[in-house]
Parts: C-alpha cells; structure tokens; sequence
C-alpha cells in the first residue's frame, strides 16, 4: 500500500493565496510593459482604480457576510432541532421550490446567503435544497424585486423575467445535483471537517455561538478579501469600451453583459441601477441576463461558495447559470 495523499496545511493554502496575488499583480505589469498600448491609463492609475473596486466590493459586502453568519447561528444553535423541517414538504422537488422562496423572509444579498446556507448544511439540509435556497435568494428577496422595479418598472419584462428566471435557474439546478450519486461529494473537505467540529462543540448555546460566529468569520472572511480583490482586479484588465462597442448586436450583447456580471461583483441589491446605466445601450435581453448571473456567480461569489463546494461542483453551476441566462436573454429580446 503507497502513503495516503497528505492534505495542504493552512500555511500552505495560505501561501497559494498569497501567490495568486502576486501573479495577478505580476501579470498588470507585464501587461503594462509588453502592451503598453492596450490600456489609455497608466499602470499606478489602473492599479489605484483596481485597489479602490475592490476596497469597495470588500466594504459592500462585509454588512451582509456579518448577518448571514448571524442567521446562520440562529439556525444551527437557536431553532429548535425539527421545527424548520416541520414545515419543509416531503416530496423533494415541492421542498426545493419551497426553499427557493426561502429568501423573501431572508432579505440578505449574495454574500450572506452563503454563511446561512453553510448553516443549513449543518443543520442536515442535503446539498441538492441547500444549492437551490443559495441559488435563488440572492435573486427572490423583498430587496431585489423592489430596487429592480424602481429601475426598471415593468418596461420590456425585465423584472419578471429575472424573477422567473431567476427562480427557474435555481430549481433547474437543485434537480441536476439531486441526480448526482454521492451528493456529500460535491462539499469540501476542509467543510465537512468543519461540519464535525460544530457537531461536537461542547458548552451551552452562548458558548456554541460564540464559536460558530469565529469558525463561519474564519472560514468565509478570507475568500470574501480573496474574491474581491479578483474582482477589482479582472475590472481594470477589460477594457469597458470593447464591450460597449457590441452593445446592440442581439447575441454579442448577451455576452458581453455575462462578461461584465462575471467581474463586477455588485450586490443584487443594487445591481439593477448599475445595469440601468446600459440600459440606453445594450438590448433587454442582455440587460436581464447581466441581472441573473451577477448575483449568483460572479468572482466574489464563486470565492465565497468555494469555501463549501468543491472547484468541479462550482464549473457545473456556472455552465448552466449562463446557458440559462443566455437562453432566457435571448427569449426576451426576442418577445420585448
């Protein structure tokens, strides 16, 4: 029998953060002296731009991150053990479709449904329900549908389609990995270790929460940092005249507003006013397909559910978040 595979340490996963930074910085410069070209601004002028983006995308979303944390102890240690599954139906596609609609009591942006799912996983939610609440709540919430119709109203279907579609995209996704053999496999491991400690965590609920809240800040803090400074990053490499100039072309305008949702890294509470900006520019197809997939997997959030789901569990999830979106995108523009 050989050795068993011996898993990184925390020092190791931290210096491969740490190195990715650096080739991301590595790579401006070599973009600044090869192509030097390519960018009208200066190298420190971009990296300012990028420092300050993600200095903001870290800012926006920490308020969120802290509540998620927060429910999700409410959930693990406060709710009596039975009383949420009490309500949930038996039939697994009317319990998805139920928890789909989870996040209009939980009016938390993306950021903090990540920490309430975890808790959920915890509490002995699978992976399949766990998926379609966190796939659907950054979208279905009270927040998003009013800030959306305050920027768009009802004009060229936009608000339904990303509430529908939004809630279609989750389920869809809920169903697949229901499919899939062994559902525990699609969590890290470093999660599912995480999952034993809080289990038996002695101590009163005081004591548990106290706990929970450092283990959840420790586990999500550093992706959310990680993830926003990709963000930043990414937004000062593309050059934001290439994707207006293809703005009104039916497909290359869907595609190019996926683009820019996978690298901006709003919070879907406010992400239809930046999208509104487009909006004389981009076709309403484009404009609703930017609205799906930003809150669900941008830079930021892929960081954030990378700390609970495994990298091939997170690649599935993108290929249909943005096949659906350009099929949804496409539908619109076709009926607007």
């Amino acid at each position: 029998m050989g050795t068993p595979p011996v898993a990184p340490s925390r020092a190791a996963r931290t210096w491969a953060g740490v190195g990715i930074g650096v080739l991301v910085i590595a790579g401006l410069f070599l973009i600044d002296a090869f192509a030097p070209t390519f960018f009208p601004a200066s190298l420190p002028t971009r990296a300012q731009d990028g420092l300050t983006l993600a200095v903001s995308v870290l800012i926006e979303s920490l308020p969120f991150v802290a509540r998620g944390v927060v429910l999700s102890i409410v959930v693990q240690v406060w709710v009596p053990p039975g009383m949420i599954e009490r309500w949930m139906p038996r039939r697994a596609w009317a319990r998805r479709a139920v928890l789909s609609l989870l996040g209009m009591f939980i009016p938390v942006c993306e950021c903090g449904n990540v920490p309430f799912a975890r808790g959920l996983l915890m509490r002995g939610f699978t992976v399949p329900d766990t998926l379609t609440f966190l796939i659907a709540a950054p979208i279905v919430n009270p927040i998003v549908i009013i800030t959306t119709h305050q920027a768009f109203g009802f004009d060229d279907g936009i608000l339904i389609a990303r509430l529908l579609g939004g809630y279609a995209i989750a389920n869809l996704i809920g169903w697949l990995y229901s499919r899939h053999p062994d559902p525990d496999g699609l969590l890290t491991d470093r999660f599912r270790e995480t999952c034993e400690l809080v289990v038996h965590e002695p101590g009163g609920r005081g004591r548990r929460s106290l706990a929970q809240f450092v283990i959840e800040l420790r586990a999500v803090m550093p992706a959310l940092v990680i993830g926003s400074a990709l963000a930043g990053a990414v937004q000062v490499l593309i050059p934001r005249e290439a994707l207006l100039a293809i703005g009104s072309n039916p497909a290359l305008s869907i595609i190019a507003m996926i683009s820019l949702a996978l690298v901006v890294s709003i919070c879907s509470n406010v992400d239809a006013f930046f999208a509104l900006s487009f909006a004389s520019t981009f076709t309403p197809g484009s404009i609703v397909a930017f609205l799906l997939v930003g809150p669900l997997v941008d830079i930021k959030m892929l960081a954030l559910m990378r700390t609970t789901f495994t990298t091939r569990t997170l690649a599935g999830i993108v290929i249909v978040v943005i096949l659906s979106a350009f099929a949804i995108g496409t539908a619109v523009n076709l009926l607007a």
